[in-house]
C-alpha cells in the first residue's frame, strides 16, 4: 500500500494513494474509524495494510496537496555516509572529505551516521532553497531512506526487516563547502528545505530493498545511477548498529546513503544552481522532483 499525507479541503489527512488511476482514498474512511497523522498509524501499519479497503472513487490527485510521507519526523532523519563503494571512493577524491585522511580510507569499516534536523524536511514539488551568502556548493544525493515501524532497542539482523514498516525517497541536500568547513556534517546537510522526502510511504509487504535501482537527474541529465544490491552496509546492519546502544522510535527514519555520481564526483564539481531541477526515482517509491529557488529571505 503506498501512504500519503495530504492537505484536504484546509485539513491534513493520511491517504492511500493509486497512483496509476491519480486517486487517492481517506484513510479514515477506509478503515471505519478516526486516523491521526502518519506518525501516529506508523506502528500499526501491518494490521491498517491488511484492513484497509478500497471503496467508492476517491479523490482526485488534483484536489489534494501531497506533503512529505511524514512531514515532520518526531526526531531527526538519520543518514550514512559512503555507503556504496564507487561514491566512497568518490567522495575521497574530491577533497571534501573530512572523514577520511588518506584514500586508504575511503571504504569505512563500520556506517557512518549523521543526522539532519527535522525540520528541513520538504515535500515533493516544493522548492530547494539556494541559501545565497552561505554557501555556493549545493549538491543532491538520492537515497532509500527506511521507516522504522515498531521499534526497539537491540535489535538483530535477524530480526531487521521485522521493524520496517515501510519506504520512501529521500534527497540528502548538501551544502558541500559547509560540511568540510565544520568537520561534523550536521550544519550542511541541515539547511531549511534540505531534505526533500516523498512522494509517498511505501508499506514494507509491496518493497524488495536489496534490489531497487536508485536514479536521478539534474535537468534532465542522468547522473547517478545504481542498485541497492551495492550498498556497503545493508539495512540489517544499519538498523543493528543503530539499535545497539539507542531504541530506534516508530517513525524514525534512516537515508541509506547515496551511490556515484553526485555534484562533486564530477571535474569540475556540478553543484546546483537556482532554477535547476533534482528528480529521483526509485523502483516502486515514485519520483520525487524538487526545483532549486533563490532564498529572499
Amino acid at each position: 500500500m503506498k501512504l500519503v499525507t495530504i492537505t484536504y479541503r484546509g485539513n491534513r489527512k493520511v491517504g492511500a494513494i493509486r497512483p496509476e488511476l491519480g486517486r487517492i482514498w481517506l484513510l479514515e474512511q477506509m478503515l471505519g474509524r478516526p486516523v491521526g497523522d502518519m506518525l501516529s498509524i506508523i506502528p500499526e501499519l501491518d494490521t491498517i495494510a491488511k484492513a484497509a479497503r478500497f471503496a467508492g472513487e476517491g479523490i482526485a490527485v488534483s484536489e489534494v496537496r501531497i506533503e512529505a510521507p511524514i512531514p515532520r519526523p518526531a526526531r531527526n532523519v538519520f543518514c550514512v555516509g559512503k555507503n556504496y563503494h564507487e561514491h566512497a571512493k568518490e567522495f575521497a577524491r574530491s577533497g571534501f572529505d573530512s572523514s577520511a585522511s588518506s584514500a586508504a580510507d575511503a571504504i569505512p569499516a563500520a556506517p557512518i551516521v549523521f543526522t539532519k534536523a527535522p525540520e528541513c524536511v520538504i515535500a515533493d514539488g516544493d522548492d530547494i532553497l539556494y541559501p545565497t551568502g552561505v554557501s555556493d556548493s549545493l549538491d543532491y544525493e538520492a537515497e532509500l531512506a527506511v521507516v522504522i515501524g515498531r521499534g526497539g532497542k537491540g535489535i538483530a539482523k535477524a530480526d531487521a526487516y521485522g521493524q520496517v514498516c515501510g519506504y520512501t525517497i529521500v534527497n540528502d541536500v548538501t551544502a558541500r563547502d559547509l560540511q568540510a568547513r565544520h568537520k561534523q556534517w550536521f550544519i550542511g546537510k541541515s539547511l531549511d528545505t534540505f531534505c526533500p522526502m516523498g512522494p509517498w510511504l511505501v508499506t514494507a509487504d509491496e518493497v524488495e530493498p536489496e534490489n531497487l535501482r536508485v536514479r536521478c537527474w539534474v535537468n534532465d541529465e542522468l547522473r547517478q545511477d545504481a542498485n541497492t544490491r551495492d550498498l556497503i552496509f545493508d539495512i540489517p546492519t544499519l538498523i543493528e548498529t543503530l539499535s545497539a546502544g539507542m531504541t530506534l522510535q516508530p517513525g524514525d527514519v534512516i537515508a541509506t546513503g547515496t551511490p556515484v555520481g553526485v555534484g562533486i564526483g564530477f571535474t569540475p564539481p556540478k553543484f546546483l544552481r537556482p532554477g535547476d531541477r533534482v528528480m529521483i526515482e526509485i523502483d516502486g517509491l515514485g519520483r520525487l522532483s524538487n526545483r532549486v529557488r533563490q532564498d529572499k529571505a
